[in-house]
């Protein structure tokens, strides 16, 4: 009898009531973090064994957890108070993401700011001004007719030192809050779990505890795990346990089970169940510990460092010496005149001296350096992500501006990395066209036909899975997901298939022997062959591998033919055939297997030997849209491009010439062709090596090393596991985003979030702004450093009262905007065409070049000598008396002159090279152009407003068109400036050595080609091979790409 429902109860009652659909778990969040901590057989047997934890935490490990936990197939739904999927087991068990580390606080950036010995020492002297100005007020001796401000002085040094530290304080915080977008970024990684019987493909953070998992090669597990069954997995436990050595996992009761957090996948597939997240995870216990990490300095951040502490030493010398010799003059001048400044009126003058040294100190030490290096990486890596670069590694921003070679991958980087199966050869039957395919299906032979489905249908880790936005489709690598859609288009059900085999044997894919094999144990719902043996073995690889490994293959009639001689030709033929085409190549095989020889097999290697070849596929990958116009843009900017591939040579040399790598004098050869030589010959043959076919993860390592070894700096691409030690190595390791392993994402300083080659050029063209935007402030600061630091002197020295003509908060107003200002208008400006137009620097390179120099030095000159012209002609310069209100409107003008000096010369600035339009894209940089506007309105407020703190009046508009146009004047000097010589002994001179040049360029590839073209064409006329040489010598030798040390005729030998 069915049940009834009550009156009492609603009709949309459930039939059951619970208050909650999974109130209790029989294993607690305690006992599973003692099983990972101690990793016990024995507690495991007490919780019985993984089948008692998969029930325990109430999943079925066949279907995974179901997406609505509300739901029980008994009772059908539950009412549950959950508000979130999986929220009992998150409050249970704990959510899978680690907290972030507090945040500092405003208030904390301000202390540590202040905390700078400059502004310590300038706030003191600050306090001692203002305490001498209020008794100098208080006193009998202060006129009654004047205002008393003699507090101002200090008030505004105060005032000044608040500005100063609160901007910085708040750049700071922006800054971290930008690394914390991006770090949050980094975290985040896409994950395989099974759910309601289908494969998701979800957000690390969303696991739970009780996910069935599916892991695979170059996985990084970020959860504990037990293993519940799968084929071969091998892993790095080092970065959780410190031991090097591989480790092997199997089920329970046959092996080790436990796999940590933190742990690399290096081989093998399986289903995992998760037994510990975030905090609670062996990971996240130790993650937590490190959170207190000192912030990465660049190599960049280094050296400026180092420059700012001699610059800042200088200034501590030259306010040491300005110190002694105010304090010596008026000693001197007490002396000559026999009159003795009074102790009442000593204290305030020795204050105003020490206040004018410490000004000195403020204004030479340049604090603005390291934040402008902060601020230009701070923007760059966060208009880089924009450009789907991810920055792990801020030192990887800066030294890609001056890689000077990019070794990249093929398949996802320079193509699209959307297969399609468009050819192939079935026993002989080939599929010329996919519109044939109907056609192709009646004529193949159907004994092979029906093995090439079943076998690429099990041979095969691609499944039927949910993306991250919701759409059902085959999840897996891209060569499988276009062999399975290719079965589909025949009408095939390839989970069919594989559902109703039992596979004994999964041997992942080799990067080694570049093959993947999967052994069944034959049963009626599969292809009945010639052999009716109880095993067969499906492989599937690089062609030349498969060829090689085969000894029999399947003819047109469906018999097996011994594969001689004659039959690999063909087979070789049309390998190549498909190469030309820019087809990547697999061959299919499979082999009947008797008892016997099953038993024998290995379980880590896959058995090689004795294969029927079932047939050849083509597959298409398209070159991605702008890749040929980023090649060329590279050469331009004096990078070379090699492309390394697994592909076969044909299909890799047709790549490298539709993209543009492959050049006319430019070497391909394969990976085992380049290990074979020797080092000597691996140096001599890189320069002009642009196409590694068939190439290995080792091989990726020999050509970095190789490449470093001859002052290179490389850039590298990679997305496999065994690329992991290439990319560490490399000086910019770049991973793949969409398909690149865990591994290679850990190992990368920079992932490529959508696996696109034109991505690169962007990191080239941001690491390039970096360097200069920093190259442009510096020549800015040391000018104005300079500048300040000899008029202060100088006039202080000169002036009856031992004043500068620039006062204390004057010379703060201009630290603030050649440091905060100018960093700000200078290292973030935006992207330029012109910073791929040059050759990129080399690594010891020194940080200011002679064209710096060249500018820092002539505008320094030319400021200098004209406020030494105004300084020592005094007001009758401008037409002005020697009354008090003119002497003020004659400072007010220096100071307005000094001030639209570095305004102007904040222009010449924008470029560093001899261009003279400095105007060039300003109506782009949105950040110059407001940081320009509120220095000069504030200028604008600080004259006619900031007397009483500034020592400052209004000026009239003839007065203020007079200042400005002095202060534009450092236009003009800058075009002079560029115009000047390369060359000035005692000066300067033209430094190209700071400019990478390639040992063999593209220039001269085209020249070796031609001669070899020359040599070729002589032989054939004249057959004298030795005169063909000597013409050749010649022609190179009268070349500038001539070169001692290489020998042309192994060249011509070899070509």
């Amino acid at each position: 009898m069915p049940p009834q429902f009550r009156d009492t109860l609603e009709a949309s009652a459930p039939l059951l009531q619970k208050q909650h659909c999974k109130e209790h778990f029989t294993l607690t969040l305690e006992q599973l973090t003692e099983l990972v901590d101690h990793r016990q057989q024995s507690l495991l047997d007490r919780m019985g064994g993984t089948d008692g934890v998969c029930t325990a935490l109430e999943v079925d490990p066949t279907i995974g957890l179901l997406p609505d936990e509300c739901f029980d197939p008994c009772y059908g739904v539950i009412k549950c108070k959950l508000t979130e999927p999986f929220e009992e087991r998150k409050r249970a068990f704990g959510c899978n993401n680690i907290p972030e580390a507090p945040t500092k606080s405003l208030f904390s950036l301000v202390w540590t700011v202040f905390n700078d010995q400059t502004l310590l020492m300038l706030t003191g002297a600050a306090f001692m001004s203002l305490f001498a100005g209020i008794y100098n007020d208080m006193s009998d001796k202060h006129p009654k007719d004047e205002p008393k401000i003699g507090w101002v002085d200090g008030v505004a040094i105060l005032l000044a030192v608040i500005v100063v530290v609160i901007t910085s304080a708040i750049n700071d915080y922006e800054k971290e809050k930008q690394f914390r977008k991006l770090n949050a970024k980094k975290e985040d990684r896409c994950i395989k779990v099974l759910r309601g019987g289908m494969t998701h493909q979800i957000h690390s953070h969303e696991v739970v505890v009780g996910d069935i998992m599916l892991i695979e090669p170059g996985d990084i597990i970020t959860v504990d795990c037990l293993y519940l069954e799968g084929h071969n997995v091998h892993c790095d436990e080092s970065s959780a346990t410190g031991e090097s050595r591989t480790v092997r996992k199997s089920a329970y009761l046959k092996g080790d089970c436990f796999l940590l957090s933190g742990t690399q996948i290096l081989q093998g597939m399986a289903k995992v169940i998760v037994i510990s997240v975030g905090v609670h995870s062996f990971y996240g216990r130790a993650i937590t510990l490190m959170r207190n990490a000192e912030d990465e300095q660049t190599p960049l951040q280094q050296k400026l460092n180092t420059l700012a502490d001699q610059i800042a030493k200088f200034g501590c010398i030259a306010a040491g010496l300005m110190f002694i010799a105010l304090v010596m003059k008026m000693v001197v001048v007490s002396l000559s005149t026999g009159q003795w400044t009074p102790l009442s009126e000593l204290a305030s003058i020795l204050i105003n001296i020490i206040i004018q040294a410490i000004t000195i100190v403020v204004v030479a030490v340049p604090e603005g350096l390291p934040m402008a290096v902060t601020l230009a990486l701070a923007f760059a890596t966060t208009e880089m992500l924009k450009d789907n670069n991810l920055v792990r590694h801020l030192s990887a921003c800066e030294t890609m501006g001056n890689a000077t070679t990019v070794c990249s991958d093929k398949t996802g980087t320079l193509t699209e990395n959307k297969m399609t199966l468009v050819s192939t050869t079935i026993a002989e039957t080939k599929l010329a066209k996919p519109s044939d395919i109907y056609t192709w299906k009646s004529k193949v032979n159907t004994m092979a036909y029906n093995l090439m489905l079943e076998g690429i249908s099990i041979n095969s880790t691609a499944v039927d899975g949910m993306t991250l936005d919701g759409q059902i489709q085959i999840v897996g690598s891209t060569t499988e997901r276009a062999l399975i859609e290719f079965t589909q288009r025949l009408g095939h059900d390839y989970l069919h298939q594989r559902s109703s085999s039992k596979l004994t044997h999964i041997y992942p894919f080799d990067s080694t022997t570049k093959t993947m094999t999967t052994i069944i144990a034959v049963n009626q719902s599969n292809v009945k062959s010639h052999h009716q043996t109880p095993y067969r073995q499906y492989t599937k690889g690089a062609t030349e591998n498969i060829i090689k490994y085969c000894t029999h293959y399947i003819d047109a009639q469906g018999q097996i033919q011994v594969l001689g001689s004659h039959a690999r030709l063909e087979h070789e033929i049309q390998i190549n055939e498909y190469s030309g085409r820019s087809l990547r190549t697999l061959g299919l095989a499979y082999r009947d297997i008797d008892e016997k020889t099953h038993t024998a097999f290995s379980q880590d290697s896959a058995p090689m030997s004795n294969l029927v070849l079932l047939g050849i596929v083509g597959i298409q990958d398209p070159l991605r849209s702008g890749v040929i116009e980023s090649v060329q843009a590279f050469r331009r900017a004096g990078v070379f491009i090699r492309m390394i591939t697994g592909d076969s040579l044909e299909t890799a040399k047709a790549i490298g010439k539709e993209s543009g790598i492959m050049t006319t004098g430019g070497i391909a050869m394969t990976g085992p062709e380049f290990r074979s030589l020797s080092v000597d010959q691996q140096l001599k043959v890189l320069p002009r090596l642009q196409v590694l076919a068939r190439s290995s993860p080792i091989d990726k390592t020999i050509v970095v090393a190789r490449l470093q070894a001859m002052g290179e700096i490389v850039a590298m691409t990679g997305d496999g596991t065994n690329d992991g030690p290439a990319l560490k190595m490399a000086n910019v390791g770049f991973a793949m985003g969409v398909c690149g392993t865990e591994v290679a994402k850990e190992a990368s300083d920079i992932i490529l979030m959508n696996d696109n080659f034109t991505s690169i050029l962007q990191a080239l063209k941001w690491g390039r702004a970096v360097n200069d935007g920093v190259r442009k402030f510096l020549t800015f600061q040391l000018t104005v450093n300079i500048t300040a630091v000899f008029i202060s002197f100088v006039s202080a020295l000169a002036s009856e009262n031992s004043e500068s003509i620039l006062s204390a908060v004057q010379l703060l107003w201009v630290n603030m905007i050649m440091d905060t200002f100018a960093a700000l208008a200078l290292a973030t400006e935006p992207l330029t065409d012109n910073l791929i137009e040059r050759k990129p620097l080399s690594k010891d390179s020194s940080l200011i070049n002679w064209r710096m120099s060249r500018m820092i030095v002539g505008q320094a000159f030319f400021q200098i000598i004209i406020h030494l012209i105004i300084l020592f002609s005094g007001p009758s310069v401008f037409g002005l008396s020697e009354s008090i209100e003119d002497i003020k409107l004659y400072r007010t003008m220096v100071f307005n002159i000094f001030v639209f000096m570095q305004v102007f010369n904040e222009l010449n600035c924008r470029r560093i090279d001899d261009s003279m339009n400095v105007f060039q894209g300003i109506v782009r940089d949105r950040l110059f152009l407001i940081m320009q506007t509120l220095v000069i309105v504030s200028q604008i407020g600080i004259v006619t407003w900031g007397g009483l703190a500034f020592k400052t009046v209004p000026l009239t508009p003839a007065q203020w068109l007079c200042t400005i146009g002095i202060g534009a004047l450092s236009l003009p000097v800058g075009i002079l400036i560029r115009l000047l010589p390369s060359h000035l002994p005692y000066f300067w001179s033209e430094n190209t050595d700071d400019e990478f040049n390639h040992s063999v360029s593209y220039s001269r590839l085209r020249w070796e080609a031609a001669i070899a073209t020359i040599v070729g064409e002589i032989k054939s006329i004249s057959f004298d091979s030795k005169r063909a040489e000597m013409i050749a010598q010649n022609l190179f030798k009268d070349s500038s790409y001539y070169n001692t040390s290489y020998s042309m005729k192994e060249e011509l030998n070899k070509k």
